[in-house]
């Protein structure tokens, strides 16, 4: 098994997972170890916007979603966790919409 490494950070980390047919978004502060907010494919909030649960357009709502959230809350700067993803298609879309929303990474 691979080891993960330890990151020291001060802002709170936006992590992102991706199934076969959804996409989940989550920022959690891993000094209080508490998750601030959460946003998803399957949220009741967000199913009327969606039309296809893993698509890029789906993972641009989710983006602005996560990103109004945060700036609600008073966050402007996240660290950015793809996981074991590469930096390519929804994953990159969820990124840039999130950065739209004025979120900086």
């Amino acid at each position: 098994m691979k080891k993960r490494r330890k990151i020291k950070i001060n802002s709170p980390r936006l992590f992102v997972f991706r199934s076969n047919k959804h996409i989940y978004a989550q920022v959690i502060d891993d000094i209080k170890n508490i998750t601030i907010t959460t946003s998803s494919s399957v949220c009741p909030k967000l199913k009327a916007k969606i039309s296809s649960t893993n698509t890029c357009n789906t993972a641009r709502i989710i983006g602005k979603d996560i990103g109004t959230k945060l700036r609600n809350k008073g966050i402007k700067q996240i660290v950015f966790d793809r996981g074991n993803r590469i930096y390519h298609g929804k994953i990159k879309a969820l990124a840039e919409a999130t950065r739209n929303e004025g979120i900086k990474f």
